[in-house]
């Protein structure tokens, strides 16, 4: 047979030569942590879902997120689990509410040494599970819901918050949500718009993280799996209205929209990696069919290979400490 004059093999050869060339590095400073606080609790508290993540207690908050920033990571996204909810989310806006006491917390325990970031919805704190206020027939008020919106950020950034995630989908939820910041004098509070949202059945396990009361579903305002270009104009009108960076969720589902959005704008990108993305590596790992370590990092290397420069994962301290030793 003649000679191959073509062997792309030589740069697979050793781990050294497929380190050097390696075209896609998944950094720990590019992963982002999201992390639970559960009001009350004394102790951590597993969730049965997603194996190996906690509902913290405020002190298990502050301990996780030294060990976040040890371990390198870009940032830590909170979460807020209240004793007690109402129709109106009211324990959100609270600036003594368990949220906005935990960014207090974790400030004052990491400083400026990662990003602290907020979920900004009210669907963890309302009684109905939505992310928004209702109408007295049911449907979500787009908005009314902007009104809370504003007041929940201003308390988020008053509480010390770097970057809030206005989360809920709501039509013009930025531009209030960066008014009201601007107005407060938190000009220096970065908005992570959740940008391409979808309605996915990925996100069970994190319903049980925050203690979700939904029935129903969200598909009135998240959007439909099955639209790519309906995200370009969201991720568009977004920005128009002063996002700072962009998200994408869930991720590896949608690693086309997250190639689109990233090739379409010219902020920062970001992509989160959710509950049941994790859950399924770690159930089949758990069975064996898998090896966990390596199926983490190839998902991690694939969303940011499609073009997401931030990443949300459960992982994220874990695969800091794997990244650092592979690279």
């Amino acid at each position: 047979m003649p000679y191959p004059e073509h062997r792309p093999r030589r740069l697979r050869s050793t781990a050294a030569v497929r380190r050097l060339v390696a075209e896609t590095r998944p950094a720990p400073a590019e992963l982002v942590v999201p992390m639970f606080v559960k009001e009350g609790l004394t102790e951590p508290r597993p969730i049965r879902s997603l194996p190996g993540v906690l509902q913290h207690s405020r002190d298990s908050l502050r301990k996780a997120a030294v060990e976040a920033v040890q371990a390198g990571v870009g940032g830590i996204m909170l979460f807020g689990v209240p004793a007690s909810r109402d129709e109106f989310g009211s324990g959100g806006l609270d600036p003594d509410g368990i949220l906005n006491v935990a960014i207090r917390d974790v400030v004052s325990e990491v400083g400026d040494a990662t990003v602290v970031m907020s979920d900004l919805c009210l669907d963890e704190f309302t009684s109905h599970g939505h992310c928004g206020l209702l109408t007295p027939d049911g449907a979500v008020d787009n908005d009314a819901t902007l009104a809370a919106y504003a007041e929940m950020a201003v308390a988020q950034a008053a509480a010390g918050v770097s970057v809030v995630g206005p989360s809920g989908m709501m039509d013009g939820q930025v531009g209030v949500v960066r008014r009201a910041l601007d107005a407060a004098g938190h000009t220096d509070v970065a908005v992570l718009a959740y940008a391409a949202k979808y309605a996915s059945a990925f996100f069970g396990p994190f319903r049980d993280a925050v203690e979700s009361a939904l029935e129903g579903d969200r598909r009135s305002y998240q959007q439909d799996p099955a639209n790519l270009r309906e995200s370009l104009r969201e991720v568009e009108l977004d920005v128009a209205e002063g996002a700072d960076m962009v998200m994408v969720k869930p991720a590896l589902p949608y690693l086309d929209v997250v190639s689109a959005v990233r090739a379409a704008v010219h902020v920062p990108v970001a992509a989160y990696q959710v509950s049941g993305e994790y859950a399924m590596v770690e159930a089949a790992a758990a069975n064996g069919w898998i090896d966990r370590e390596l199926v983490m990092l190839e998902t991690l290397t694939s969303i940011r290979r499609a073009g997401a420069q931030i990443i949300l994962t459960y992982w994220a301290v874990e695969a800091a400490e794997l990244l650092r030793q592979r690279y």
